[in-house]
């Protein structure tokens, strides 16, 4: 049976709003959140009629999408789980919509190979994976790297969204520094990941530089009036990053040449996995391995060299080699203070 998008999320706001078993849910409480939730994702203003939530909690309790949702009224007012560890998005897949998944599947792999779906082949071999371990109870046969306490990633589509229609975001950001989140309007350009994070690079509404903001640092957005987005020119997004390791720089950064010295144990590994794609091996002996990157220096590169600890050198450049001597020791400074317990 097929669901709309606006009756996925008027099921989906429902269940969140019944795993809440610290409040008493009426119906006008709910058809307050539903048509919240309505204007946030799909921007309907209309909100939502009694008798379409009414209708929403008796589909719920149905087999129709194999919910069988266990909701009771209490006091012929309140509504909740008789269960209060079940939600909706813990239901089984039911066996039509999975065998629906694998044809998806098996067509995209048939792409897989070709030059536009290179980047596939991750995604691929997750949703397989996903797919037979909801179906037929199969452990995971592929581990991803993955952060379950990592916050930020439910506000990844409605983002892509916000980009791809070119709209303004009200964003509401609470920095680590920050005791307190501030609103202020930005224009959304990128989406970019980095070891498992995600960030919007964007550019403040009064500023003129570009800002990288983490997602796990948004509290909330809203969308604003696609006529007023400005868009950043000059800068072309699909290479922006070429030039560094990670996500932080800005658009005076030039890179520079960083030389480092691997020890021996440690040079197969640097040269099977390069540190940068402009990776370079200078020289290579019994002594170790030289390799040159050309990047911009920043947080992640140091971080990146010092991971290695003692089994690399920085060579150069001067400022970045004096900048890791520092870092290490006062790292050392830690470890030799006589007081510490």
């Amino acid at each position: 049976m097929a669901t709309n998008k606006s009756a996925l999320i008027r099921y989906k706001t429902i269940d969140k709003c019944l795993q809440n078993r610290y409040r008493k849910w009426t119906l006008e409480d709910l058809i307050e959140k539903v048509s919240d939730a309505l204007y946030e994702f799909e921007g309907i203003t209309t909100g939502v009629s009694k008798r379409t939530i009414q209708a929403d909690i008796q589909f719920m309790r149905s087999d129709k999408l194999g919910y069988n949702a266990p909701i009771v009224v209490t006091d012929r007012k309140f509504y909740s789980y008789d269960d209060p560890d079940y939600s909706i998005t813990k239901s089984p897949i039911k066996e039509e919509d999975v065998d629906k998944m694998k044809e998806i599947v098996s067509l995209l792999k048939q792409f897989n190979g070709f030059q536009y779906f290179d980047e596939m082949s991750e995604l691929i071999a997750k949703l397989e994976n996903n797919i037979y371990k909801s179906a037929k109870k199969t452990p995971n046969y592929i581990q991803f790297e993955d952060n379950k306490q990592l916050k930020g990633i439910d506000h990844l589509s409605r983002l892509y969204q916000a980009i791809l229609q070119k709209k303004p975001l009200l964003i509401e950001y609470k920095s680590f520094k920050s005791k307190q989140a501030i609103k202020e309007i930005y224009h959304p350009y990128l989406l970019k990941e980095y070891r498992n994070r995600w960030f919007l690079i964007t550019r403040n509404n009064k500023g003129k530089l570009l800002v990288t903001l983490a997602l796990d640092r948004i509290e909330a957005f809203y969308e604003l009036d696609s006529n007023l987005f400005q868009p950043y020119e000059g800068i072309d997004f699909e290479t922006y990053f070429n030039e560094c390791i990670g996500v932080t720089r800005s658009v005076k950064d030039r890179p520079q040449k960083v030389i480092l010295k691997f020890n021996v144990k440690n040079a197969p590994y640097v040269k099977t996995k390069p540190l940068h794609y402009s990776q370079q091996i200078l020289q290579e002996d019994e002594n170790g391995m030289i390799v040159r990157i050309d990047v911009i220096p920043n947080f992640e590169l140091e971080r990146e060299i010092l991971g290695f600890g003692e089994c690399v050198k920085v060579l150069g450049p001067r400022n970045l080699k004096r900048l890791i001597q520092y870092r290490v020791a006062k790292n050392n400074r830690i470890y030799n203070t006589e007081n510490d317990s």
